[in-house]
This record gives structure tokens, C-alpha cells and sequence, in this order.
């Protein structure tokens, strides 16, 4: 049996059969059905050792696309129960990210150790490798002393035999702010505390133990109540589902969503208020700025790196501007956000303008649920139209190339004002010197640290751009069309859209 990237499909059946399960006349008893459904007696067993550790994950995974904790259940409450609690919900904890213990393979811990293909050879390289004195030989191997070795993989490269490895476990390899570990029991616990919520763990971890809360009971609750529901798509939307993206507006309609408002408006005023923000800065002859819109990049700042904090931009996100608008403009209606990764929950717990957020797999399920095909759809035009680049701004580079483009008409408008007696050097706004974070981890965030000790780049680069996952926000963890292809379908389909120039505010 194949079951590469089953991952993620196991996942978009379990959602399917939520939503489902909702729109059916006996919620809680399908919802109670659904591991014995998707692992019927006599079936065969495709991932574990038997049908009932399947159905016990299975069970897991539907609480937390109940929008439960795992960590919270004593294993005696019922699927049912928890689905009607789900319909009694009224609040949504800050506590995004759930482990599936069950799912959890208690993987070895993190180390390096020497294989038997060790040869004992005369000139120990490894040995003259580590700094730590943490290998010796016995009986002629080497062998690694766990408590000295700092993990610098100096001896995997110095030996010419590769006989020595590194065991990985991909969650907390891929976590490089350490919130998640393991506990006593030896499986996998997030210390929120620390978590930025940057969906790393989701997506290295291949057996899918950690585990997106869901809010997709939620904001079903408000799609079938008499209240006026909104849906905001973030940016990287269009590199996601076929067809444009008027035609994904009807389909996002077509669920239920009385209206539906592109976020990259709202980056298109990002984008503006940073240019003049950076002209400011750089005034003020500071020697760089950072963009603001990422939320796992945001979450780092407050949590882990505060000493880059006068280095980053103070313009709110794409979102908050976008949300803003809609609940003035609507003061009573429930407003949804369409997420590619699940940092953006933690954005949107603190922003009184945000009701719920639904992430790309979840939209996916829910049309796939309606039978809704957006390629097929009518096309519906949104009220205003954003932005060549704000459209872009989901992609590595996105938002650096908006933020310069958008920069001679604030330079135009500082030249008016030198009439009035303050001086400014025109020139230099025209000289931006970008740099991208493509992607963070310990590599780029010990580069940044060191462009804040130094108080400035390397390159003397002024705007920085930082997107927390490689791509941009293309690569979120909820997203499922491959990096490139999504960047390429985003460019095809903003290259007739107007210059952020030329888009009326």
C-alpha cells in the first residue's frame, strides 16, 4: 500500500467527516461513528499494529478537529460528548497546538553516536575534531560521551568512513526556540510558554502527532446562524486552489460566507505606512528596519528576541488594517480569517476584530464536503480592487518588493514638505537595499542577532523582510500545493493587477 503524504489526507477525511457529521440530523452520533467507520471490522490495518490503536487516533485526531486539547482528555468521555460540547462552545482558548499521544511515536532523543561501521583507524580524526573531548576509544571504536557532546556534528564530518550519525527527532529539530520536548513519559509536550506557533512541528513531525486545534465547529455555528458572516483570505490563497481568484470569492460564498474581503488590501496599507516608516527611520539614521506582518515572526520578538524590537517596524499586520475596515464598516458581523498557517490563531486571539480562523485545509474540506469546485465557479469582482504587490505579499521577497514600490510616492510627498523648512535627503530612500529571512530557524535568527549586536547587516541592506516559514507564507503549515508552483500560480495570476501606486487607499 502507498501511503506517502497520507498525513494530510488522513486529516482532510477526518475534517470531511466533521462537517459532515454537522450537517447531518444526528451531529453527535456520527461524530461518535467516525473512527469505527474509518476502520470497519475486518478491515486491513494501513499504519499501526492493530485496528483498535487506529481507532484510538483516529478518536484523537477528531477531538482536536473538535477544537480540543488531547492533553485534556481522561480517555472515558465519549466522541459524542464532545460533540455536543463542541455545539455548547461559547470562548476559544490561546492553546493552538495539541499532541496526539497516541499518534506520538516517543521517538529517540536527540544524540550522536558512533556506528559499527567505525573502523578504529590510527589517525582518529574524530577525536581531534571535538572541542569537548566528548570521544574516546574503547576496544579500539570510538565512542561519544552524551553528557560532553554539544551536538556540533564536527565528527560526522571529519569522519572518512561516515560512521557516525546524528539521531534526529523532527519535531524538536525543526523547533528551534525548544517549546517542544519530551516528558517523562518519553512523548513529545509543548511548553506554551515558548511556542510561537510557526507549524513547524506539524509538518515535520511524519506520524501527524501534533495536531492543529480546530475552530471549524465554530464558525460552521455562525454560517448556519442569522448573522452576517465574513470571510478575510489572507494573500497566499491563489496559489492554493485552481482557479482566479474571483472565482474563489463564489466559492468561498457558496459555503455559506455572505461576503468575502482580500487581506492584501489591508496589505496595501502595510506596505504604505512601512514606507513612510522607513523613510523615517532612516532620517533618523537608524541603520535598519524589519517588516512586521508575520505572526510567528512577531510571536519570536515578544517571546524569545526583544533586542531586535527597536529594529522592527511598528505597522500592524495585512489582517489587523483588513479587520479593522470590516468591523467598522460591520460592527456585527463574524468575521473569519483564512489562514496558511496556524501562527496567525495566536494574531488573532488578540485582536478583538477577529472572530475565528479557518486554515486552507479546512476550506479545502468544506468544499470538497459541498461538492464546490472554484475553477468552475462564476466570477464575483471584490468591492475594491488590491494591489499587484499586496496580492504578493505571501511570497518570499513579497513584501520587500511592496514596501520599495512603494516608496517615490512617499519620497515625492517628503520633497513637498522640505518647502516647509525641514531638510530631508531624497536620495537615500531611492538607494533600498533589501534582504530576506527566508524561512526562520537558528541559522537566520543567530544572522539576525548578529546584525543587532553589530547595529547593522553585512551587506548594509536597511530593509529586512522576515517570513517565519521558507517561501513565505506559501509554505505555512495548512498549505498543500508545493512551494514553487503556488509562487508561480500567484505571480500568473496578480501580473494584470494594478501597481500598489496606482490603487486608490
Amino acid at each position: 500500500m502507498n501511503t506517502a503524504g497520507n498525513k494530510k489526507q488522513l486529516k482532510r477525511e477526518i475534517l470531511i467527516r466533521i462537517i459532515k457529521a454537522f450537517f447531518s440530523k444526528n451531529f453527535e452520533e456520527n461524530i461518535r461513528l467516525i473512527p469505527f467507520n474509518m476502520r470497519p471490522k475486518g478491515m486491513e490495518v494501513p499504519y499501526r499494529c492493530c485496528i483498535y490503536k487506529e481507532r484510538a487516533i483516529i478518536k484523537d485526531r477528531t477531538i482536536a478537529g473538535l477544537g480540543f486539547m488531547i492533553e485534556d482528555d481522561d480517555e472515558t468521555v465519549s466522541l459524542s460528548t464532545y460533540a455536543k460540547r463542541a455545539l455548547e462552545r461559547k470562548n476559544i482558548d490561546n492553546k493552538n497546538l495539541t499532541v496526539l499521544q497516541a499518534a506520538c511515536k516517543g521517538c529517540l532523543t536527540n544524540r550522536i553516536f558512533v556506528t559499527d561501521l567505525c573502523q578504529g583507524c590510527v589517525d582518529r580524526p574524530c577525536l581531534s575534531a571535538c572541542k569537548f573531548n566528548a570521544i574516546s576509544v574503547n576496544n579500539g571504536k570510538s565512542c561519544i560521551d552524551e553528557l560532553k557532546c554539544k551536538k556540533c556534528k564536527m565528527c560526522i564530518s571529519a569522519c572518512p568512513y561516515k560512521a557516525i550519525a546524528k539521531i534526529t527527532v523532527p519535531c524538536e529539530e525543526v523547533c528551534f526556540v525548544g517549546a517542544i520536548k519530551k516528558d517523562e513519559t518519553g512523548f513529545a509536550v509543548i511548553d506554551y510558554d515558548k511556542c510561537i506557533y510557526c507549524g513547524k512541528c506539524i509538518s515535520s513531525c511524519p506520524f501527524g502527532a501534533v495536531h492543529e486545534k480546530s475552530q471549524i465547529i465554530d464558525i460552521l455555528k455562525a454560517l448556519t446562524s442569522d448573522k452576517k458572516v465574513i470571510a478575510l483570505i489572507a494573500p497566499s490563497i491563489a496559489g492554493q486552489f485552481p482557479g482566479n481568484l474571483y472565482q474563489l470569492k463564489t466559492a468561498i460564498m457558496q459555503t455559506g460566507f455572505n461576503d468575502v474581503f482580500e487581506v492584501a488590501k489591508g496589505a496595501d496599507i502595510t506596505a504604505q505606512k512601512e514606507a513612510k516608516e522607513f523613510v523615517e527611520r532612516m532620517e533618523q539614521d537608524k541603520s535598519f528596519m524589519t517588516t512586521s506582518c508575520c505572526s510567528g515572526y512577531n510571536q519570536l520578538v515578544k517571546k524569545h528576541f526583544p533586542e531586535i524590537k527597536p529594529f522592527v517596524s511598528d505597522t500592524k499586520t495585512p489582517l489587523y488594517y483588513t479587520a479593522e475596515f470590516i468591523k467598522n464598516k460591520f460592527p456585527d458581523a463574524v468575521t473569519v480569517f483564512i489562514s496558511p498557517c496556524v501562527a496567525k490563531k495566536a494574531e488573532c486571539f488578540e485582536d478583538k476584530n477577529i472572530d475565528f480562523v479557518m486554515n486552507f485545509e479546512e476550506l479545502a474540506a468544506l468544499f470538497e464536503t459541498k461538492n464546490i469546485k472554484p475553477d468552475k465557479c462564476q466570477e464575483t469582482k471584490f468591492d475594491t480592487e488590491s494591489s499587484k504587490q499586496g496580492r504578493r505579499f505571501g511570497i518570499t521577497g513579497g513584501v520587500a518588493e511592496a514596501v520599495s514600490t512603494a516608496l517615490p510616492d512617499i519620497t515625492n510627498k517628503i520633497s513637498v514638505n522640505a518647502l516647509n523648512g525641514k531638510m530631508f535627503n531624497i536620495n537615500l530612500f531611492k538607494k533600498t537595499k533589501t534582504y530576506s529571512v527566508n524561512g526562520l530557524d537558528k541559522e537566520s535568527v543567530l544572522k539576525l542577532k548578529h546584525f543587532v549586536r553589530n547595529n547593522k547587516t553585512d551587506d548594509d541592506c536597511n530593509l529586512i523582510e522576515v517570513m517565519c516559514c521558507s517561501g513565505g507564507c506559501v509554505g505555512g503549515n495548512a498549505t498543500f500545493n508545493e512551494q514553487k508552483k503556488a509562487g508561480e500560480q500567484i505571480n500568473r495570476l496578480t501580473e494584470h493587477s494594478k501597481d500598489i501606486n496606482k490603487i486608490k487607499q
